[in-house]
C-alpha cells in the first residue's frame, strides 16, 4: 500500500508541478505568462499574465509539495483551487468529457489531491520523515473546504471582472469570446489549466 500511495502523490505532483512550468516558463511545450495570459484574458480571468502566473505558482508550487510529501494537506488544498478553477472557468461549458474539452481531467486531479489530504503522504514523505501526521478527516476535509473557498474567491472575482467590463462597453465579451475558444483549446495550441 505505501509504494502504491507513494508512486500515486508523485506521478499526480510530477505532471502538476510540470503544467505549472509551462504556465510559469514555457516548458514542456508551454506558451509562459505571456501565452498564457492572453488565454486566461479570454475565458475572463484578468489581468491575464498575472492569473496565469497565480495559475502556474500554484499548480507548480502544490505538485512540488505533492512530489515531496511535505504539508500534503496544504498541497492538496492548492491543487483543488486551482483544479475546481480550471474545471469551471476553462472546461466547464464543455461539459464532462475530457474528449469535448470538458472538465473531466481536472475534476479528477482535483479528486485525487483531495483524497491524498485524506489518506496522508504515507510511508515515503517528508511528512513522516519529519514526525508530520497530517492524515484524517480533519485535515482531508480541511483542505478540501480550504481549496473550495480558494476557488470560490478567484470565480467570484472573474465574475466581477466580467461584469465590470460588461457595465463599461455594454456587452459580455468574455462570454463573447469564450464562444470562439475551441472544445479542446489545447488542440489548438492554447495553454489550459
Amino acid at each position: 500500500m505505501a509504494e502504491g500511495l507513494f508512486f500515486l502523490r508523485v506521478f499526480l505532483g510530477v505532471l502538476l508541478f510540470a503544467h505549472g512550468t509551462q504556465k510559469l516558463f514555457g516548458w514542456f511545450g508551454g506558451h509562459g505568462p505571456d501565452g498564457t495570459g492572453s488565454f486566461f484574458e479570454q475565458v475572463g480571468h484578468r489581468p491575464g499574465r498575472q492569473m496565469a502566473l497565480l495559475a502556474g505558482l500554484s499548480e507548480a508550487g502544490g505538485g512540488a509539495l505533492l512530489v515531496l510529501g511535505l504539508i500534503t494537506p496544504l498541497a492538496s488544498a492548492i491543487i483543488i483551487g486551482v483544479m475546481v478553477t480550471a474545471a469551471v472557468s476553462v472546461h466547464g461549458n464543455n461539459g464532462l468529457w475530457a474528449t469535448n474539452g470538458g472538465f473531466e481531467l481536472p475534476l479528477t486531479n482535483a479528486v485525487i489531491a483531495g483524497a491524498l489530504a485524506f489518506t496522508g503522504a504515507g510511508t515515503f514523505s517528508f511528512d513522516r520523515a519529519i514526525g508530520l501526521e497530517l492524515h484524517g478527516w480533519v485535515w482531508g476535509i480541511g483542505a478540501v473546504v480550504v481549496g473550495l473557498i480558494g476557488s470560490g474567491i478567484q470565480l467570484a472575482r472573474r465574475e466581477r471582472m466580467i461584469e465590470t467590463e460588461a457595465e463599461a462597453t455594454g456587452a459580455y465579451p468574455a462570454e463573447t469570446e469564450q464562444a470562439d475558444v475551441p472544445a479542446d483549446p489545447a488542440s489548438e495550441g492554447a495553454n489550459t489549466r
